[in-house]
């Protein structure tokens, strides 16, 4: 299940965000979509980056498996953005990100792996007929 709070006026579906979560393996997902300015000032708190960021992803420890996965944490502006660089939908990229935050917090971790959250985001993709990845579109 995902709990949603939305604190821009950004609309965002969240019906195949949660598909993709039960795809995934279900779970308790907070998420939350907020503007950049806020994005930055946690950004920064969290990440010493002095910037906005798409999105970020905070995993909780989970003693007792009644504990959600975590917080993803996505930037309304940079949905926006993409969606007109990308051409395709905001949903399709909120659903992006959302799902690049999702494996974040499942423990995958493209920075340091051996391409394994490239491969999980491109089954997804290609299951629910989804752009291309961040982490594609990052490698052009």
């Amino acid at each position: 299940m995902i709990d949603f709070d939305n604190q821009t006026p950004l609309h965002i579906a969240t019906d195949r965000l949660e598909q993709i979560l039960h795809y995934l393996g279900g779970g308790d997902v907070e998420l939350l979509c907020i503007d950049s300015q806020t994005m930055r000032a946690i950004n920064q708190e969290y990440r010493d980056k002095d910037e906005s960021t798409d999105v970020l992803s905070f995993p909780f420890a989970r003693e007792v498996a009644t504990i959600p996965l975590g917080t993803i944490v996505v930037c309304a502006e940079a949905i926006m953005r993409a969606a007109v660089e990308f051409g395709h939908s905001t949903d399709d990229e909120a659903a992006l990100l959302f799902l690049h935050g999702l494996l974040h917090l499942q423990g995958y971790d493209h920075e340091s792996d051996n391409g394994e959250q490239r491969a999980k985001e491109a089954e997804v993709v290609a299951n629910f007929g989804l752009p291309q990845s961040l982490i594609v579109r990052a490698e052009k």
